[in-house]
């Protein structure tokens, strides 16, 4: 990704909602921030996550989504989508979010990030699309952009350049892994459970994904 860059860095501090689920508050409503942010092993300073359940943790600490994939929606829904429009932390520009391998590693400013899960699409990203079938729309599209826990803290700013550390030999993207979960595809999934040093959460869905096929 010779010509990747961070476009911009966005946070957002939980407030309530009456439409975002359970918990009834929500911080999909990032910002883009001015200036450098610190990136801590459980986020960027000044951003929250209401759901703590579904949200957050070491390996959801970071979101990022690719301008050009909002660029896509943007047509298909006819009406503009801003920086941190998808709730994302860091919105990228020139990096093929679609082909980030489970476990690849990135630079971005001074802070090393490991790629983990994907994104799953919930009632409240609908509510706050406001857009009829919004979740479905989003899971056939795959197009999830990537969440990253924080291997090395630092800070970042518009403008840094998104530098490949490490690409695992492995060959499985995280939309792939995000496609097995919806084909029910359990071979692909035992191969992400069997990743050194993937998400917990991988186990998860390979055991859900079996209870449903009966393996």
């Amino acid at each position: 990704m010779p010509h990747s860059v961070l476009r911009s860095v966005s946070t957002g501090r939980a407030a309530p909602a009456a439409w975002a689920g359970r918990p009834r508050r929500t911080a999909i409503d990032k910002r883009p921030a001015a200036g450098p942010v610190a990136v801590r092993t459980l986020g960027l300073d000044g951003d929250e996550q209401a759901d703590l359940r579904n949200h957050g943790g070491p390996d959801q600490a970071v979101y990022a989504f690719a301008r050009e994939d909002l660029d896509t929606w943007e047509e298909r829904l006819g009406r503009p989508l801003r920086d941190g429009g998808f709730g994302e932390n860091l919105t990228t520009a020139g990096a093929d979010l679609a082909g980030v391998l489970i476990g690849e590693r990135w630079r971005v400013g001074t802070a090393v990030l490991e790629a983990t899960v994907p994104r799953t699409p919930c009632g409240t990203f609908q509510a706050w699309m406001a857009e009829q079938g919004w979740v479905r729309r989003f899971t056939d599209d795959a197009r999830t952009g990537v969440y990253w826990r924080v291997l090395q803290e630092g800070a970042v700013t518009a403008g840094d350049r998104v530098e490949v550390l490490h690409r695992p030999d492995h060959g499985i993207t995280v939309m792939a892994g995000f496609r097995a979960r919806y084909d029910r595809d359990l071979a692909t999934l035992r191969r992400i459970t069997a990743i050194p040093g993937r998400s917990d959460k991988w186990r998860e869905v390979e055991e859900r994904v079996a209870a449903q096929v009966g393996r």
